[in-house]
């Protein structure tokens, strides 16, 4: 499998009572098919995975696979503490038919390079399927570097990684040193250091609710080669960024998805959703957004 374009982390829309509301679901996996996104990551952060039973877990990749079919490639996060519940996942992704798994770090353990690379190939050798990496530390306490990256490396399934570390020396030693792992940008506001670096994909939370922006700036660094066009959508962009960096990430995504029309409801606890002015904030950054990359493409001068 190739990680081309854009891949949209799906937000997991929740009922009043809290409970995971499979018709708004399936309205927001139909609007990112709509959009032409590249593909759909069901199981993430942004989904919050790490707020939900096993069983819901289960039930939601069921539900997107049903809803997805062969229209879009189905990514599933296998993300847990524990490697046998991180197995279990990898193996119900694969039951389901999905296209890839995601596998991160687990979270808490702080397990050394080799550690985590024996985690990643448990979970390998249970699913044999494509595998995106998902290289998180601020989450997940430990940062896969070279060591871990010479041994899973080596496993024909690792084909790609989504690299949020934000430590652009990673993004050097993975581009020059593991070319065969495509590069997925996971860190928002650096889509044009990777595109630079060669990176063909961005797993971007944004593309939630503003799916034809960010599928703007894949095209112009990727397709296009254009770089001056790729640094005004860029440019246009950074103010949404800044905003989901106030510390309510999940909770801006979902009412970004909100802004559009799209019913996704609140976040589970501990989280709380948006005040007020928080909303109005947003409100005005997509607006001002939308309106700028629809000048970019409609082929004005962007220099």
């Amino acid at each position: 499998m190739k990680f081309e374009g854009i891949y949209t982390p799906a937000v997991t829309p929740l009922g009043p009572d809290m409970q995971v509301d499979k018709a708004a679901f399936a309205a927001v996996l139909e609007s990112l098919i709509e959009a032409k996104v590249h593909g759909i990551v069901v199981g993430g952060s942004t989904g919050e995975y790490y707020a939900q039973s096993a069983q819901e877990r289960f039930d939601l990749a069921a539900h997107a696979k049903d809803v997805v079919g062969t229209r879009l490639p189905l990514i599933i996060g296998t993300g847990a503490t524990r490697t046998e519940d991180s197995v279990e996942y990898a193996k119900a992704a694969k039951e389901i038919g999905a296209d890839a798994i995601l596998v991160s770090s687990p979270p808490y353990a702080l397990p050394t390079e080799r550690e985590n690379a024996v985690h990643a190939l448990t979970i390998d050798r249970a699913a044999n399927l494509p595998i995106m990496l998902y290289n998180y530390p601020a989450r997940m306490g430990v940062m896969m570097g070279d060591e871990y990256f010479s041994r899973v490396g080596k496993s024909k399934n690792v084909v790609a990684i989504k690299e949020s570390s934000g430590d652009m020396g990673n993004l050097h030693l993975l581009a020059r040193k593991f070319p065969h792992i495509s590069l997925s940008c996971g860190w928002d506001d650096q889509a044009l250091e990777f595109f630079a670096w060669g990176a063909k994909s961005w797993v971007c939370a944004g593309s939630n609710f503003l799916p034809r922006e960010h599928v703007a700036l894949y095209e112009a660094c990727v397709l296009e080669k254009n770089f001056d066009k790729g640094r005004a959508i860029m440019a246009a962009m950074l103010p949404l960024m800044d905003f989901l960096e106030i510390g309510k990430f999940v909770q801006s995504i979902k009412h970004g998805c909100e802004i559009i029309g799209l019913k996704t409801g609140s976040v589970r606890a501990p989280l709380r959703p948006l005040n007020s002015e928080e909303k109005r904030s947003l409100q005005t950054v997509v607006a001002n957004l939308k309106r700028t990359v629809a000048h970019i493409t409609s082929g004005a001068n962007y220099a």
